[in-house]
């Protein structure tokens, strides 16, 4: 016996609904902010980490990134490699049901083959201000399904950044403050807008030496005379340590007030720059290096 469909032209309507909300699920699962399934959530970025850390929901997680070094538990998870280095094999051997990333990861290719993959990839935006901490703790926290836990921890968070804030509001005579990411062969890598360290330094009360740039660009020996810092802010666990006998060799940095009183601070890194749960406490400790006791209790 054969059996014969025919298409009844009064479906078509339902079969149009069916085929656009078909499609409306596909551009939702592709842009997804939410996973279906938190079980196993590889996180990238250090920051991203120590917000799921500071959730309470670091049961979910079978992989970080190197940068993932706080709290130490974090450490015993298997490491998938550099943020900006990702292989997508890598990340894919832990077998995720998400893949949570720090904006700013790569390489480029990278991401594309992990947005690409069959596992829901969610990017976290990294913005170097008040705010942009807050969203970060919320976008995280409705990722993983505890918006309720997410909102809490926002509202201790921007507490604490506003109360960090005020401790230098009183402060008149602003320090100019120059951070320099490496000195290798001799050359001077400094931070412009538009980074975390531009970011930090304004938060702690004082003002970005040099300007006119965005992201970290070599320095010639005049514009780091022209910048006149009053100290040179580096950071720790990074990459090769940079000392104050290196720093201070350089002509053009002895010559600055920063050399003249050899002031130089140095903080790690992923504290320093991480832009997360503990950068209030890190706007506090820099304010402190740079103002003394002018910094309000």
């Amino acid at each position: 016996m054969r059996v014969v469909f025919r298409f009844r032209p009064a479906l078509a309507p339902m079969l149009g609904v069916m085929l656009a909300v078909a499609m409306q699920t596909a551009r939702a699962e592709e842009g997804t902010t939410v996973f279906s399934d938190t079980s196993r959530i590889a996180s990238i970025g250090g920051s991203i980490t120590e917000i799921v850390y500071a959730l309470g929901e670091e049961g979910r997680l079978v992989a970080r990134d190197s940068t993932s070094n706080y709290p130490e538990a974090a450490a015993k998870l298997p490491d998938v490699g550099y943020m900006r280095a990702l292989s997508p094999e890598g990340v894919l051997s832990v077998n995720p049901t998400g893949i949570l990333v720090l904006h700013g990861s790569g390489p480029k290719e990278a991401v594309d083959v992990l947005k690409k993959s069959s596992v829901p990839f969610i990017e976290v935006p990294d913005h170097y201000n008040h705010e942009g901490i807050l969203e970060k703790i919320r976008i995280v926290g409705k990722a993983l399904g505890v918006e309720a836990k997410a909102e809490k921890l926002a509202a201790e968070t921007d507490a604490k950044l506003t109360a960090a804030e005020k401790q230098t509001a009183a402060i008149k005579e602003r320090k100019r403050v120059l951070f320099v990411l490496s000195t290798q062969g001799g050359k001077i890598l400094a931070a412009g807008n538009d980074t975390a360290a531009d970011g930090i330094i304004k938060l702690a009360g004082a003002v970005n030496a040099v300007e006119g740039f965005s992201g970290y660009k070599g320095m010639t020996d005049e514009a780091i005379v022209s910048a006149k810092p009053d100290v040179i802010l580096t950071m720790k666990g990074g990459g090769p340590p940079i000392s104050e006998e290196e720093l201070f060799a350089n002509p053009a940095v002895a010559s600055a007030p920063a050399g003249t009183n050899r002031k130089m601070v140095s903080m790690w890194g992923g504290y320093l720059l991480g832009f997360g749960p503990r950068t209030a406490e890190a706007i506090h400790d820099l304010a402190v290096e740079l103002y003394g006791n002018q910094v309000a209790d």
